[in-house]
């Protein structure tokens, strides 16, 4: 049993670290803050990480650990092992005590300082494009599949194919659901509990569909193994192999600062999202080469630990406070389920294709823009980009779902007038 290690920790201790947690959660006495909660994420994340990557089924076809994850702790949530009170508390964690807005910023400023600037210009202004396109593409499908199903142009894209495509729940459809609750009359609560089903069904069908296309595309012509376009011997990113604890805690400074900065101009341009602002900010210091070299692998010494230690843990917590297998179960109509997979199927093969042309990698180009697009915002990108083992494409998969996200907002005021 000691030589089985989960994440470096041998089996007998990383079970004793269970059972000791355990006993805390039944004893009603862990700790509602960053230390009880990151431990429980921890623990949890890294342990169905492991199984998930080793059951036959889930490691091959149904996205491995990543969706394992999710899924595990979704469980332990709803049927109440995990109990309520820590389900809200981690909820709370994750979204206004800010461990998404640490995670995500640490992985979006170390993967664009990162990278190659003459790459990071050339993948931006051919990515951009595509991602716009396929959103286009998804949302007529959905509506023209709808009115075969019955169910209707107007109602199929303004509930299944806009909310999927806004961004996630916070930026994408709580303001969703305010947009349409003033067009229609009715209150905002009463159109966000039609809108979740197909966020959180879209963003589980997404990292499903990125391991897919992952595995299928494997070591193929089409396959860029996380870099969106073919690239030079000059163009690769050279990895770090030296970690220095002062130059990853100036790292951490210099990335939070982007966020404040990304903060500031959000609360002038409200409309915009921090993240939106955070990758524009970052790219513009990349492509003037305003930050000398020493301080970007500081930054992505800081983005390498963060990515290590926390993507199994903000894993977990996606499943244990954010996706909720009942209201799951009782959208999963069938006639549903082909609108929300016609939308994540037709945006990942146009997506490839129209990649293609682009002169992208149609493997990163159908996962970084179809399946992204299609995913719950920041932590879908997370889950996604990690089904696919695809992380350093978090600053394109950010990219797309922010700018799309804003367009979908804006329409989704002009057309609920008129298409419901």
């Amino acid at each position: 049993m000691t030589k089985i290690k989960i994440s470096g920790v041998s089996l007998p201790l990383y079970i004793l670290m269970i059972v000791i947690l355990a006993i805390t959660i039944a004893l009603n006495k862990l700790p509602l803050n960053m230390l009880g909660l990151t431990l429980l994420l921890v623990l949890l994340g890294h342990l169905f990480y492991y199984i998930g990557n080793i059951l036959p089924i889930f490691k091959s076809y149904l996205g491995g650990g990543s969706v394992f994850t999710i899924f595990a702790s979704a469980a332990l949530a709803s049927t109440g092992v995990i109990p309520s009170n820590i389900v809200g508390a981690t909820k709370t964690f994750l979204n206004e005590q800010g461990l998404l807005d640490f995670y995500i910023a640490a992985l979006i400023v170390g993967a664009i300082l990162g990278m190659n600037r003459n790459l990071l210009l050339k993948a931006a202004v051919r990515f951009i494009p595509v991602s716009l396109a396929s959103m286009v593409i998804g949302f007529f499908s959905v509506g023209l599949v709808g009115m075969a199903l019955g169910l209707g142009f107007g109602h199929s894209v303004m509930f299944v194919s806009m909310p999927m495509m806004a961004g996630g729940i916070g930026a994408g459809a709580v303001p969703l659901s305010h947009i349409y609750s003033q067009g229609l009359g009715v209150s905002s609560g009463t159109m966000f509990s039609q809108l979740i089903p197909a966020v959180t069904l879209g963003n589980v069908m997404a990292v499903i569909g990125a391991a897919l296309i992952a595995k299928i595309g494997a070591n193929t012509k089409y396959d860029g193994h996380g870099v969106l376009l073919p690239i030079t011997e000059n163009e690769k990113t050279q990895p770090i192999k030296n970690l220095d604890v002062t130059r990853i805690g100036i790292g951490m400074m210099i990335a939070f600062s982007f966020f404040l900065v990304g903060t500031i101009l959000n609360s002038f341009i409200p409309k915009v999202h921090t993240y939106a602002f955070i990758i524009i900010l970052v790219i513009l210091v990349k492509g003037f080469n305003l930050i000398p070299k020493h301080l970007e692998e500081s930054v992505v010494m800081f983005n390498q630990v963060i990515m290590n230690n926390l993507t199994h843990a903000v894993l977990a917590g996606i499943g244990l406070a954010l996706i909720d297998l009942g209201v799951l179960q009782q959208s999963l109509t069938w006639k549903f389920v082909v609108l929300t997979l016609t939308s994540v199927l037709v945006m990942g093969i146009s997506s490839a294709l129209i990649g293609k042309l682009f002169g992208l990698y149609p493997v990163e180009s159908a996962i970084a823009a179809g399946m992204c697009d299609n995913s719950m915002g920041g932590t879908g990108n997370v889950a996604v980009l990690s089904a696919s083992n695809r992380m350093s494409m978090i600053a394109f998969a950010q990219m797309g779902n922010r700018m799309g996200g804003a367009i979908v907002l804006v329409l989704g005021g002009i057309l609920i007038h008129y298409l419901h």
